[in-house]
């Protein structure tokens, strides 16, 4: 495992022979559907206009499906890699282990359930390959899933859009491919507990989109559990947003004011002797102003901690797309790796 942040030749290329594109299928409880994905793969191998690799990465699965891949891969007539992670870290940590392992110009991304369309990998790669698009991402349009499915799906997407990302589109996004700078700088955010599909649209560059229906899954059951959903929401909503302190900061402001002005009614029904319990009324804002100032403080001061928090992750304040230089002159431009700054 030690090669994965490797940039060298893979060792699933051909001798001499430069791979174009990976394909990167997480798996994980997919024994059933693995014929049907080497089958696939083979097809888009063929459809595509240069030589692919595919990892993959079965994340800490309790089936059959290691021991299975190694069997099917064994005559493989195209380059593969298999990676075993030690146990279950989530498909989007298996993708970013897959994502550095591959050493394609273009990386894309694959489901073992069998539930995309078999052309979308391969719009998604040609999208890249003919220029103009850095990550092509696979938007649902439709599916077969169930009605409660269906609509917790729809309603955690709704959510993330309203609280975390506005460009993410509305079905949300599974699959998705990118060239190989992109995927560079998403991996060179090392951050826990965040969102690879955040950090892909954080990052910017140019994006285009492939619609398709998503197709019913005919083997096993989705792990994306309501639980799983929370915990990606939480950690979506805490790495690129500060709504939970700013609704901490707007609930304090909103009690400090309401309280100052109940308090304009509480004194006066005090003096026309409405009040007729002692010691009521000076409790009585005690209370309400010295909660609404622990919030308003407690905002103020998450607001440095959200800051600091920020910091930590050591994200580029800006990430240059291209740089040239034009002129009779030309210019000298910094190498790969090298601070332009220094």
């Amino acid at each position: 495992m030690s090669s994965l942040n490797s940039r060298a030749p893979r060792a699933g290329a051909p001798a001499g022979e430069r791979i174009t594109f990976s394909l990167v299928v997480p798996v994980y409880n997919n024994q059933g559907t693995l014929g049907g994905v080497i089958e696939r793969v083979e097809h888009l191998a063929r459809a595509l206009p240069g030589p692919l690799e595919t990892v993959y990465v079965v994340d800490g699965s309790p089936d059959g499906s290691l021991l299975l891949l190694r069997k099917l891969l064994q005559d493989s007539a195209y380059p593969a890699q298999l990676i075993s992670l030690s146990r279950n870290f989530g498909s989007f940590a298996a993708i970013r282990v897959g994502m550095a392992a591959a050493g394609g110009d273009f990386v894309g991304v694959m489901s073992a359930d069998l539930q995309e369309p078999e052309e979308l990998v391969r719009d998604m790669f040609l999208g890249l390959y003919e220029g103009g698009h850095d990550i092509v991402a696979g938007v649902r349009t439709a599916r077969h899933d169930s009605v409660l499915s269906a609509i917790l799906a729809r309603t955690f997407w709704m959510l993330y859009r309203r609280f975390v990302q506005r460009d993410i589109p509305p079905g949300g996004v599974d699959v998705f491919a990118c060239t190989r700078e992109v995927a560079r700088q998403v991996l060179a955010m090392e951050e826990s507990h965040s969102s690879l599909l955040g950090l892909m649209y954080w990052i910017g560059f140019r994006r285009s989109e492939v619609p398709y229906v998503r197709l019913p899954r005919t083997e096993g059951k989705s792990s994306w559990s309501i639980k799983r959903r929370v915990r990606y929401m939480s950690d979506s909503v805490f790495s690129f947003t500060d709504l939970p302190i700013t609704a901490l900061v707007l609930c304090g402001a909103f009690g400090v004011v309401a309280t100052l002005t109940g308090s304009v009614f509480v004194l006066a029904a005090w003096l026309i002797g409405r009040i007729h319990v002692s010691g009521y009324t000076p409790l009585m804002l005690v209370l309400l102003l010295s909660t609404s100032a622990v919030l308003l403080g407690l905002g103020i001061v998450g607001s440095y901690v959200w800051r600091t928090y920020e910091n930590s992750k050591e994200r580029p304040g800006a990430i240059p797309m291209s740089q040239e230089c034009f002129g009779p002159s030309g210019c000298e431009l910094p190498s790969a790796g090298e601070d332009s700054a220094s």
